[in-house]
C-alpha cells in the first residue's frame, strides 16, 4: 500500500474554490523542484542503449528504478484510476480503483476532481515507485501545483507531469512542426503565481514526429515534486519508446481502458 505522507494536502472535492486555490499555494510552497531521489537517472528508459548496458554490464549499472504511470478513464460519474509500475521494460505491478466523481472538470483544479480517485489506486499498490509520471501538469499551472505536484507532494514521491496541452506559461520558441527530440523552455508569465517573470517552469518536448503527418503536437513536461525542470524532461524523453506518450502513461492509458471495458461488459 502506498499511502499519504502529507495528509494535510489530501484534495477535498467538497472545498470551496477559494479553499482549493489556497491549498494549492500551500502545496507549491511545500514542493521541491530540485533533484532529490535515490536512483541513477541514466538507468531510466525503455529499450535502446540503457537496456543494452544493463544486459551486457549488469555489475556496472545499478538496478533500474520502479517507474509508475498514472492515468484515468471515465464511466458515467465514476473514475477508473490506474497505476502501472515498470522496472525497465517489465511491468511488475498494476493496480486500479473505481470511485465516484464528486465535481466536474474545472481548469486548474484537476487534482480536486481526480486526486482522490488516484490516491485510492495508489492504496491498492504493493510497491512504492521511485518515480511517478502523471497524465497532467506539474509546475506548468496557475499556482505551480498541478496534478503531478499535488499528488507528488501528498505522497512525497518524485513525480513528473506530462500534459498534452499548455495550461499556462509561454513557450520560448514557436512549437509548430518541430523535429523529434526538440525542446524549448516554458517560461512563467503573468498567469503563473509566485514565479519570477520568465522563470523556466517546464518544457515543450517534441517526443515524436511522423513523416506521414505534417504536425504532431509536443508534450508539455514539468516537474511535480523532487525533480528539477531539466531532469523531468530528460526522464520523459528517455521513457518515450517510438510513441508520442512516455511508456508509463501510455500503458496506464491502455490499462484504464481495459478496466473500463470490463466494467461496461
Amino acid at each position: 500500500m502506498v499511502s499519504l505522507v502529507r495528509s494535510e494536502f489530501a484534495p477535498d472535492a467538497g472545498a470551496t474554490r477559494a479553499e482549493m486555490e489556497s491549498l494549492q499555494r500551500e502545496v507549491a510552497a511545500a514542493a521541491t523542484w530540485t533533484d532529490n531521489f535515490d536512483f541513477d537517472p541514466t538507468t531510466v528508459g525503455v529499450g535502446g542503449d540503457s537496456a543494452q548496458r544493463r544486459l551486457t554490464e549488469p555489475s556496472a549499472t545499478p538496478e533500474a528504478p520502479l517507474v509508475a504511470g498514472v492515468d484515468q478513464a471515465f464511466l458515467d460519474d465514476r473514475a477508473v484510476s490506474v497505476v502501472v509500475v515498470r522496472r525497465g521494460d517489465e511491468v511488475v505491478e498494476r493496480a486500479h480503483a473505481v470511485t465516484d466523481l464528486e465535481i466536474p472538470y474545472i481548469p486548474g483544479l484537476l487534482a480536486f476532481r481526480e486526486g482522490g480517485p488516484i490516491l485510492a489506486a495508489f492504496e491498492a499498490l504493493s510497491r512504492e515507485p521511485d518515480l511517478v509520471v502523471f497524465d497532467g501538469s506539474g509546475r506548468i499551472h496557475y499556482r505551480q501545483a498541478g496534478l503531478a505536484t499535488h499528488i507528488g507532494v501528498a505522497l512525497d514521491l518524485p513525480s513528473v507531469g506530462v500534459a498534452k496541452g499548455l495550461l499556462c506559461g509561454t513557450p520560448e520558441d514557436d512549437v509548430d512542426g518541430r523535429p523529434e527530440g526538440w525542446r524549448t523552455p516554458i517560461r512563467a508569465d503573468d498567469s503563473v503565481e509566485n514565479a519570477e517573470p520568465g522563470e523556466k517552469i517546464g518544457h515543450a518536448l517534441q517526443s515524436r514526429q511522423y513523416d506521414s503527418r505534417p504536425i504532431v503536437n509536443p508534450l508539455y513536461v514539468s516537474p511535480g515534486h523532487r525533480v528539477s525542470v531539466d531532469t523531468a524532461t530528460d526522464l520523459v524523453g528517455r521513457l518515450c519508446d517510438g510513441y508520442k506518450l512516455p511508456e508509463p502513461t501510455r500503458l496506464a492509458d491502455a490499462y484504464a481502458d481495459e478496466v473500463k471495458r470490463g466494467l461496461s461488459a
